[in-house]
């Protein structure tokens, strides 16, 4: 990676759960040394995407960040285009939805909404979602670039035991996503949480990102499964209609035949 990428990579480490990070922090974080980390954190300083506390010496994200995401948001209204298909979609699952967005080969959280009906919900606490353990990502290496998954078998990272860490095991998973057009996530990014994913297009006819629902795994049931899949996919098609784009017709069959056979097109293993 060049200096530059090394630099705002940092930026992926902030979180709402993790708004403020120190140096050694974020030195064990990246994986690189105080003086690489410290230089690259003075350069998004000088830029305002990052602020350091003068009472902490901890650094936060910077206004520059807020000035960005204002003017992506007016000029390309993805975040629009999503939140009230994400709120119908949580308010009719009892479970948390949420957007991706992809944008080269990293697959980013766009927003969430998680329902009121529970008082134990999945929280989506990500701001780079891993291609190969969540069914976001296993969605958009299905329908997205062929190169994506050589981005992805470089860091099979395994976060729990149902994490595909092999190539031959994540190819096995995206095979399943091409048969339903659905991914699924099987306790394989945290051991508590279910996800199902539909992917979503945009005005290029390319894969723009995902929709998607975590459920609370005590909560998920064959019955719940079968109502969050026709749920998806009517959160995909009003998203993916209002990003200025179409569902593929091949997807749009993927789904009925899923739909119409539950069972026959679940994964043996």
């Amino acid at each position: 990676m060049s200096s530059a990428t090394k630099a705002l990579t940092l930026l992926s480490y902030f979180s709402a759960t993790r708004p403020e990070i120190g140096l050694s922090q974020m030195c064990r974080i990246a994986g690189r040394d105080k003086a690489t980390t410290y230089r690259h954190l003075q350069a998004l300083e000088t830029a305002g995407f990052v602020e350091q506390i003068p009472a902490t010496k901890q650094y936060r994200l910077g206004p520059a960040l807020l000035q960005l995401a204002q003017v992506r948001e007016a000029t390309v209204p993805r975040k629009d285009g999503a939140k009230a298909a994400l709120a119908a979609l949580a308010n009719a699952t009892g479970e948390t939805a949420h957007a991706t967005l992809l944008s080269g080969n990293v697959l980013y959280g766009l927003c969430d909404c998680e329902s009121p009906h529970h008082s134990t919900r999945a929280v989506i606490d990500m701001n780079v979602f891993p291609l190969h353990a969540t069914a976001s990502g296993l969605c958009t290496l299905a329908f997205g670039p062929e190169d994506l998954l050589r981005t992805a078998v470089a860091n099979l990272e395994a976060f729990t035991e149902n994490t595909a860490t092999t190539e031959t095991e994540l190819e096995a998973l995206i095979e399943n996503v091409r048969l339903t057009g659905f991914g699924r996530g099987d306790k394989s990014f945290a051991t508590e949480t279910q996800g199902l994913a539909a992917p979503v297009f945009d005005h290029t006819g390319h894969l723009a990102g995902a929709v998607a629902v975590a459920s609370v795994a005590s909560r998920f049931t064959a019955e719940l499964e079968c109502s969050i899949k026709s749920e998806l996919i009517i959160a995909a098609r009003e998203i993916t209609r209002n990003w200025g784009g179409t569902i593929p017709d091949a997807i749009e069959a993927l789904w009925t035949t899923s739909l119409n056979n539950p069972t026959e097109m679940e994964p043996t293993s």
